[in-house]
């Protein structure tokens, strides 16, 4: 089989959407039956990186455009691929239109809030039905998607992020990175992700705004968030409004090779959300030994399989996140039983049981 991914980026990129279609190819690149996946990036990475064997990671379609489609046609032309996926609900015209040339079949997949409501583009609503295939992050997703796109259900099937459980371990922290943010003797509650939601969608004006409350019985409590991202100026100013300047620390964007090391400095992870997909920050806070705290309300639920790994709160109730982290913080470290769900391992049998009922 010949597999051609349309995609935003993957190796070398940055946040849940790249992780999962990195983890998306290595699972298709480890099934026998696959011989081949020529992958389409808009953002192609660091040149060098290390990538599957079995892939071909086209960096020239991320000049543009134009080069883009050109790439599409080409591939579509030499490769004769089998399937047609499309890893962003964007990128579906250039995706169907290779499909429709070809005739092949075409799948979708979708993660959280770009497919939570209808496109405002109705060539994407007309498109997404097209699809002969959904595959969603999140029972979250699929109802939000659904609400809008009304396929068949049949057509839509889950498959969950996944946690690299070797890389992803508890261990102690590190003292020069403890110094580094003046954490020593102090108890941490941490949030990564990109700082860029206008509707708070993080969690993290949450947590600020139970801090004050804690206080008192938590006098060396404070908050490391990772991430950059244009919402920082308000988070700051929010931090200083509330009385916190000194103990909301912003840790910037963090290099990939020190992203287990920060987990590691923390007390619990806490991410009270509202917009999630799934949340795969969750997952490597919790193969690293974290405690970890979640929505009820959005996809993070299904990261903790309900309840099961963590904590849930209301990010809409105040008492309830103030509840929460006291909970969590009370809890011992350690990786929680049952995270095995979503190993790598796991991860892989379930993208192959996908490509039982895919063309052959």
């Amino acid at each position: 089989m010949k597999i051609l991914m349309f995609l935003h980026d993957a190796y070398g990129g940055h946040g849940g959407i790249a992780q999962f279609n990195r983890d998306v190819i290595d699972g298709l690149a480890a099934d026998p039956r696959v011989e081949r996946i020529v992958a389409l990036p808009r953002k192609p990475g660091i040149e060098g990186e290390a990538l599957p064997a079995k892939l071909d990671w086209r960096r020239e379609a991320g000049g543009g455009l134009s080069a883009y489609l050109w790439a599409a046609v080409k591939a579509i032309a030499r490769e004769r691929p089998d399937l047609v996926i499309s890893a962003h609900i964007r990128l579906l015209p250039a995706a169907w239109l290779a499909a429709c040339l070809a005739r092949l079949p075409l799948w979708l997949m979708i993660f959280g809030i770009d497919a939570w409501e209808r496109p405002r583009n109705p060539l994407l609503t007309l498109l997404t039905r097209r699809a002969s295939r959904v595959i969603s992050i999140s029972d979250t997703t699929t109802a939000r998607f659904q609400a809008w796109a009304r396929m068949p259900p049949s057509r839509v099937q889950l498959l969950p992020c996944s946690i690299d459980l070797d890389r992803f371990q508890p261990g102690p922290a590190d003292p020069a990175l403890a110094v580094r943010y003046g954490l020593a003797g102090k108890r941490v509650l941490f949030t990564f992700g990109r700082l860029v939601s206008r509707e708070r969608a993080k969690g993290m004006d949450e947590v600020m705004e139970a801090m004050p409350g804690l206080l008192a019985d938590l006098p060396d409590l404070v908050y490391l968030i990772g991430g950059d991202g244009p919402d920082r100026p308000r988070l700051a100013a929010k931090a200083e409004s509330l009385g916190l300047g000194a103990r909301v620390i912003f840790a910037g964007r963090i290099a990939e090779e020190e992203k287990v090391a920060h987990y590691r400095l923390a007390d619990a992870y806490v991410m009270p959300s509202r917009g999630e997909g799934f949340g795969i920050v969750l997952l490597e806070a919790m193969a690293s030994g974290l405690p970890a705290l979640a929505s009820a309300k959005d996809g993070g639920r299904e990261a903790l399989l309900d309840g099961k790994l963590g904590l849930l709160v209301d990010p809409d109730d105040a008492a309830s996140v103030a509840a929460g982290i006291r909970a969590v913080l009370a809890r011992p470290k350690g990786r929680p039983t049952g995270l095995e769900y979503f190993s790598t391992a796991a991860f892989r049998a379930r993208v192959a049981s996908l490509l039982d009922a895919a063309p052959r």
